[in-house]
């Protein structure tokens, strides 16, 4: 049985754009100038979608994602610069817009807490280790002991359950 080519070309383009992230801009919201299009689409890619969350704006097509790319678009027009454009979207509705949040002293401690996490179990683990190895061999049992123990064991295997 020969396989159609053509067919299977066909197919394998529709995996293609199935697989490909979907853009959420719409015709309406592009830019006539494709520098600055491209430029509105670099920001949005780095804007959060507040209703999405995990998604960003250029992405998202939610009613407020829209919005925030007519905002772009908009400053951008207006003549602001990329990071004017992001500072003002930080202004507006806080670092929690931006995907990748910016390092700075508010939040040093989101950003050194994996690291702290990691030190703070190794040294623990350091010191597990340290501890076991530094505690003394348990007692030797003596021979009275040995016995001992070796004739209670010997009543429990009886059939019934043993008295105290």
């Amino acid at each position: 049985m020969a396989q159609n080519p053509r067919a299977f070309l066909a197919s394998l383009l529709l995996l293609l754009a199935l697989g490909s992230p979907a853009f959420a801009v719409q015709p309406d919201e592009v830019l006539g100038d494709p520098v600055m299009e491209s430029r509105a689409r670099t920001i949005s890619a780095e804007l959060r979608c507040m209703v999405c969350q995990n998604q960003s704006i250029d992405d998202s097509d939610a009613p407020l994602a829209k919005d925030l790319r007519i905002i772009v678009r908009e400053r951008l027009k207006a003549g602001d610069s990329d990071s004017q454009v992001l500072d003002f979207m930080v202004a507006r509705y806080g670092e929690f817009v931006l995907l990748r949040p910016r390092m700075s002293w508010r939040n040093a401690l989101l950003w050194g807490a994996p690291i702290l996490v990691l030190l703070l179990g190794g040294l623990g683990a350091i010191l597990a280790l340290r501890r076991r190895s530094a505690a003394p061999p348990a007692p030797r049992l003596s021979a009275a002991e040995e016995a001992r123990l070796k004739a209670l064991l010997a009543e429990g295997d009886g059939a019934g359950p043993t008295k105290p």
